[in-house]
């Protein structure tokens, strides 16, 4: 996890990251392992949608297959805001479509801008409630896996 933040970091058109600890969680819809989680910011001058060539491209190098939905992997960034965008089209949809709905991403993105509107969704806190239930577990920001 680390090595991938560090490669955030340094990708063209990125000028500065912050990261969220890593957090535990289940699989959501899949089988296997436990996931660890994370959020990053990242102040950019990348479009989204070059941004999202860039974390594909990351993903590939850390020898991600997609070989079905939701298929264990090695590396899984999603693009999860860009600023204010809304967009919907066939290469990306912004806000990401589930952010509000999962608890491994809802947990890091709150503990590093609490009082964040969700374009088109409201105050990131209202949807905090929402997945109370779900098991997540925030580990030592130290994590190298």
């Amino acid at each position: 996890m680390s090595l991938a933040l560090q490669r955030l970091a340094a990708l063209p058109g990125v000028q500065g990251l912050r990261a969220s600890s890593f957090y535990r969680s289940a699989p959501v819809d899949a089988t296997g392992p436990d996931y660890v989680n994370a959020v990053a910011e990242l102040d950019t001058t990348l479009a989204p949608g070059a941004l999202l060539a860039e974390l594909q491209a990351l993903e590939q190098l850390a020898g991600r297959e997609r070989a079905y939905r939701n298929a264990p992997r090695t590396l899984d960034l999603d693009l999860l805001l860009h600023g204010e965008q809304v967009r919907t089209d066939p290469l990306l949809t912004l806000p990401h479509p589930r952010l509000h709905l999962r608890a491994f991403v809802l947990l890091p993105l709150a503990e590093l801008a609490p009082g964040l509107r969700l374009p088109g969704l409201g105050l990131l806190a209202d949807w905090l409630p929402g997945v109370a239930d779900q098991a997540i577990e925030r580990m030592n920001k130290d994590v190298t896996a």
